[in-house]
């Protein structure tokens, strides 16, 4: 095995937790630390090894919590510091670990740092440069025609200093300048503060933006455009990222991803390299562009299974032993993986399961979101005003703007891809709001709660949950699972995802109908049926492939064992 194949995060499972949504301890509606410490058997029951904790830093909530005004200390809605010494060892204290969200790439234009660099734009305001300043091009004319991830443009014209600031998400949100040195020393600084605490690890928020090409040139002559390649994977970003490893992350036994969005197979070897020199890993994002138009996320096109199977295979085969995957179908950005690749109605279990396997024996470490081992759903609600998103309440206003505007069409890119989808509060059981909260959820729980909640699933060994059990405890006992190579089986199959992963002498062979109807196929050459072990498959019975049937019920997943 290589320096990689040693490494404990390879063969961990992570938990994603969203603060604000999982569960209420005081009944203000908000998820909060002493919420998810009332939860942690539950996730010592599920198996998980790691959870990722969105962000509980001190924020104004303009970005539900990405937008940081205080980068050591807790928001109130959350709880203090001491919950959150108390949630850290209540997770070490039965085996698990907390890997911490870093948003580094921006602040929120609350923080210290960026109320001291908004006095002034005079030389000796040593706060100036800790952000990206510039002149406008006069006539109210942005320094460039960027625009934001969130509609409109990515500067806001600052009158006191006659002045513009870049800020690529919202305008509440200025970008750090990460060509200044002292900032980077305050980055460090302060990932040491958690270190020492005892955290296991970060997720770095857009962690590839954090460079930018010098001089800032437009994109195009547009007056509005996307400047992805002048922000995006940008001239030093792994110049800063090899220096955050020599200063801080080399010294500790760390899991780090960093959210890569754009990122090619080959950028991410650079990131995760197998010398280590940088990150463990990446979140990219092809496979979520897979239902994506020409024109972006709200541009709402079919899901093609040639397509699906083309993206998946390459970041298997093109980091094959030169950096490891991340394993992600849905997170705090994502709508529900059951509802955008499944069936959330007849099929709504059996299709959670079949995505589960497809996802869990692949090669990388696996990312469950809160509510995903439940197979919960997007929620569909009345109208606008029952979302909260920055993202899509903008896009919204913005469409509707346009002279031509479908409002049903709209409608349904919202009810497809909106971040509040992945966002409702967790359903623990079918009380009131899904036993989430005593008071007033901040977003409303899905009406489905009182069918899909914990409790149910807890008491039904058929259930998603226990599914995801098995699973998570496979990757503990099979090392094939962990370090077998991918290989796709029948790529041109219009419903049937296969593959085979192969460690020596063993292979598992991973076969996934992703349709609502039975799926016939021929077996793979070199995998004969009756001679490879069911491990798991999510019908529950023997599957009758195993006796030489070629048919695959509805959204039927199964896995054999092959050794030779």
């Amino acid at each position: 095995m290589n320096q990689q194949e040693s490494k404990w995060w390879q063969g961990s499972v992570v938990y994603q937790i969203y603060p604000r949504s999982f569960m209420d301890s005081n009944g203000d509606g908000i998820g909060d630390l002493r919420g998810i410490i009332s939860k942690l058997d539950y996730l010592k029951i599920l198996g998980v090894d790691v959870i990722w904790l969105s962000p509980v830093y001190e924020s104004p909530n303009d970005d539900n919590g990405y937008d940081i005004s205080n980068y050591r200390g807790i928001h109130p809605e959350f709880g203090t510091l001491a919950d959150w010494e108390d949630l850290l060892k209540g997770l070490h204290d039965r085996g698990m670990k907390l890997m911490m969200d870093l948003v580094v790439n921006h602040t929120s234009d609350e923080h210290p740092w960026f109320i001291e660099s908004r006095k002034s734009a005079d030389p000796d305001n040593s706060y100036r440069d800790y952000y990206i300043w510039r002149k406008g091009k006069g006539d109210g004319v942005e320094p460039n025609n960027w625009t934001s991830f969130f509609s409109g443009s990515a500067w806001q014209y600052d009158s006191a200093s006659d002045d513009y600031y870049l800020h690529l998400f919202s305008r509440k949100q200025p970008d750090l300048n990460w060509e200044n040195p002292r900032v980077r020393r305050e980055v460090y600084d302060m990932m040491n503060f958690w270190l020492e605490k005892g955290v296991d690890g970060f997720r770095m928020d857009v962690i590839n933006l954090i460079s930018k090409t010098e001089g800032l040139p437009s994109a195009g002559t547009d007056r509005y455009a996307w400047g992805g390649d002048y922000f995006m994977n940008g001239p030093r970003v792994h110049e800063f990222l090899q220096e955050m490893n020599r200063e801080v992350l080399r010294h500790y036994d760390l899991m780090t991803v960093g959210e890569a969005p754009g990122a090619t197979p080959e950028e991410a070897i650079q990131y995760a390299n197998a010398d280590g020199s940088e990150l463990n890993m990446v979140f990219q994002f092809e496979h979520m562009d897979i239902d994506s138009g020409p024109g972006g996320k709200w541009d709402l096109r079919p899901f093609q299974m040639t397509e699906w199977k083309r993206v998946i295979s390459k970041w298997q085969t093109e980091l094959e032993g030169k950096a490891w995957n991340s394993l992600y179908l849905n997170n705090h950005d994502q709508p529900r993986m059951v509802s955008r690749f499944g069936d959330d109605g007849k099929y709504r279990v059996e299709s959670a399961k079949m995505l589960a396997t497809f996802l869990h024996m692949m090669k990388g470490t696996p990312y469950i979101y809160q509510g995903e081992e439940l197979g919960m759903t997007n929620a569909k609600f009345a109208c606008i005003d029952d979302y909260r998103d920055i993202e899509v309440l903008n896009m919204y206003k913005e469409k509707m703007a346009e002279s031509d505007v479908d409002e049903t069409a709209v409608m349904d890119a919202v009810y497809a891809k909106c971040r509040d989808n992945a966002r409702t509060p967790m359903q623990w059981d079918d009380s009131a709001n899904g036993g989430f909260t005593t008071g007033t959820p901040w977003l409303a729980v899905n009406p489905n709660y009182p069918e899909i909640n914990a409790g149910q699933a807890l008491d039904d060994e058929g259930s998603v949950f226990h599914y995801y059990r098995k699973l998570i405890g496979l990757r503990k006992e099979l090392p094939v699972i962990v370090h077998g190579v991918y290989e796709l089986l029948l790529p041109e199959h219009p419903a049937v995802f296969a593959y085979s992963r192969t460690l020596g002498r063993e292979r598992l062979l991973v076969l996934c109908n992703y349709s609502g109807s039975d799926a016939e196929f021929s077996w793979p050459e070199g995998f004969q049926p009756g001679e490879g072990l069911l491990v798991i498959g999510n019908y529950g019975e023997a599957s009758a492939l195993g006796n030489g049937s070629s048919v695959l019920r509805p959204y039927e997943a199964v896995v054999f064992h092959y050794q030779s």
